[in-house]
This record gives structure tokens, sequence and C-alpha cells, in this order.
């Protein structure tokens, strides 16, 4: 929203000049896109409202998957290199010929990044396979390739959650502790980063999370000079609303 209000008027006018409104929205788009800043705070609100009802709910597990992908991409990169990195995106519909990347584009063009560098976005929410955005006139930019993380649609946590009948019913199986533990692990977490959230010891997050794993419910992979804690799949299960109290 911030990036939104403060946009130049030159870069407003660019991003609306390719979009087709309905006639009754013209006036108002027009306004957004000369830098009026009552119509830049209404669809700023609006843009808002969406995210509350569209993405809020999904954010938990959808920010699960982001780590994951960005855990696997570094190890990749530890492996092989960014050779192994980009040669491992989303193939076959990105190819690494190096010193080429190709993606898929509406149009043949070639991107030359001259030392601005690429950057890789995952997304849960894009519809498209990949998508390339880039600016060609702000050559300051870098261009952006966003890649699915995503193998299964995501599931919202529901309002049903508020209640916190799930978390308890958690809590009664792996205990209070040890269920804030998966929580936290749900966002990606070192030990030391456990152990901090949790109140508790270095060892006694260890050992939290070293039970987590042995029964599936987290991974733990080497990053550096730590570990990162990553809940699974049937972790994130037994945090789905309705996943205990039906049991």
């Amino acid at each position: 929203m911030d990036n939104l209000l403060h946009a130049p008027v030159s870069r407003l006018r660019r991003e609306f000049e390719g979009l087709d409104f309905h006639p009754g929205h013209l006036p108002w788009a027009r306004r957004v896109s000369e830098g009026d800043r009552d119509a830049q705070r209404e669809l700023a609100e609006a843009v808002r409202a969406c995210h509350r009802l569209t993405v809020e709910p999904y954010w938990h597990r959808g920010r699960s998957e982001l780590v994951a992908l960005s855990t696997r991409f570094a190890n990749l990169v530890l492996e092989g290199g960014i050779d192994l990195l980009l040669r491992s995106i989303c193939a076959p519909l990105v190819r690494w010929r190096p010193p080429v990347l190709e993606a898929p584009y509406p149009r043949r063009v070639e991107v030359h990044l001259q030392g601005r560098g690429l950057i890789i976005t995952p997304t849960v929410f894009s519809k498209h396979p990949v998508s390339f955005l880039w600016d060609p006139l702000d050559t300051a930019q870098p261009p952006r390739l966003t890649v699915p993380a995503l193998r299964r649609p995501l599931t919202g946590t529901g309002p049903a959650e508020a209640d916190g009948s799930a978390a308890w019913n958690l809590e009664s199986l792996l205990g209070r502790t040890r269920a804030a533990a998966l929580h936290v692990t749900a966002e990606g977490c070192t030990t030391k980063e456990l152990a901090r959230r949790l109140n508790v010891t270095a060892a006694a997050a260890s050992q939290h999370a070293t039970v987590l794993r042995n029964t599936e419910l987290i991974t733990t992979s080497r990053r550096g000079g730590s570990v990162l804690h990553l809940i699974t799949p049937l972790g994130l299960a037994l945090l789905q609303t309705g996943a205990l109290t039906e049991q």
C-alpha cells in the first residue's frame, strides 16, 4: 500500500494506460492515474478489503509453502550453485541454456540484465505457472520471475478456528509446549528462534524438535551454521480446523 500511495504519477500512468475499464469506472481510474490522493486512498482501501477476504485466510498455510520452497532453493544453491538452481526451476517451462534463461512470455523478447540481477519470486496465488515481470522503461529495477510454490490448492483456516477447539485438541495430543512448537515451525525457525518463541532453553527446544521430527510432523535441514525446522504436510493437517475435533 505504501508503494501504491507513493508511486510517481508517471508510473501510475504507465500502469493504467494498458487497462480496459468499464465506462462507469473511467473517471475514477483517470483520477488514480493522475495521482489524485482521495482516489488513491480509495484504491488502497479496496485492496486491503480484498486482502482480508482472499489472502488473509490462506496466508498461514501459504507462508509455510513459501518457506519450504525457499529452503529447497537454498539447498540447491549449496549443492550445485546457481547453475543447479536455474536448471531446477519449473522445468520444462523454464530452460537454462547458459548464459540465457528462457521463460514463457506472450511475445518473443530479449531482456538483458546488464548487471541488475534477476529476482526469483515464489508465489501461491498466481493462476499462471510462470510469469515474467519487467518494466522496459525502468532499467534500474531487476526483472522478476515468479514461479509456483504449490502442488495443490490452498485451503483456508475459516472462521471456525476462532473458538480455539482445534488448538485445545492439539494441546491434548502433543502437550501445550510441543503444540506451540509445531505452530512456530509453520513459519520456519531455527532452534535458537524456537527456544526464544517458547521461552525455553535451547536444549529443551532441540528436544521438542526431535520429538516432532521423529513423528514426521516437521523436517530439519542445515542452513549455514544453524538448522531450520519446518512443518510437514502431516503437521499442517494437525493444525487445520476440524482435523482433530472430528477424531
